[in-house]
């Protein structure tokens, strides 16, 4: 997830660019203060740097999405309803929905999301005041949903198992990729020891 005010040296196309090269597969464009069109501008940049190596996923704004020919757009938990967006994309664009509790996340997966964005998982300072759920957060909302489940809020190497054997299928991350002195190196970290917590989740089952 970007946040072009952590990008060291004010490059994030750049060192998107370079997360993408180790290992990152989604890219959600997330920059709330910008225009649309500064949005347009950023998000066309981020596709071409992009290419077919990753997915853009734009935050809010499905007509931005189409137009720089991302993958998709990333909804507010409040926001529009599905169904809505989907009528800006292109067909076979991918819906995302941001929760915070299980009422919200079942009633996401019910109006057909591709995926849901579950947080906050630990401390972070992009939510400063949301209480996490933590793993158990995402263990309850993986007993309800089917859809594939993506942990936010605070996740680092040291912790992102817990997230996983919840029930996860994927970590979404800011500082942990655009703070870093090599984005590449720390893209890798974070795949490996995502691949490693795949490997030794627990099967889980639903209902």
């Amino acid at each position: 997830m970007t946040d072009r005010n952590l990008a060291v040296g004010n490059d994030l196309v750049r060192r998107v660019s370079l997360a993408v090269e180790g290992g990152v597969d989604m890219v959600q464009l997330r920059e709330k203060d910008l225009s649309r069109s500064q949005l347009l501008k950023l998000a066309t940049e981020l596709r071409n740097a992009v290419g077919t190596r990753a997915l853009l996923i734009v935050n809010g704004q499905p007509e931005v999405s189409a137009e720089a020919e991302a993958q998709g757009v990333q909804l507010g938990e409040g926001s529009m309803p599905v169904e809505a967006a989907r009528k800006l994309l292109p067909p076979g664009s991918l819906v995302g929905r941001s929760v915070h509790g299980v009422e919200t996340a079942l009633d996401a997966a019910s109006e057909g999301v591709d995926f849901l964005v579950v947080g906050t998982m630990y401390a972070t300072d992009s939510h400063p005041g949301l209480p996490p759920g933590g793993p158990a957060l995402m263990r309850a909302v993986a007993q309800g949903c089917r859809v594939p489940l993506i942990g936010i809020g605070g996740i680092t190497r040291d912790n992102l198992s817990e997230v996983v054997a919840a029930g996860a299928s994927g970590i979404a991350v800011i500082r942990s990729i655009l703070a870093a002195d090599d984005p590449g190196a720390a893209a890798r970290g974070l795949k490996q020891s995502l691949t490693d917590a795949w490997r030794s989740r627990p099967l889980l089952t639903n209902p």
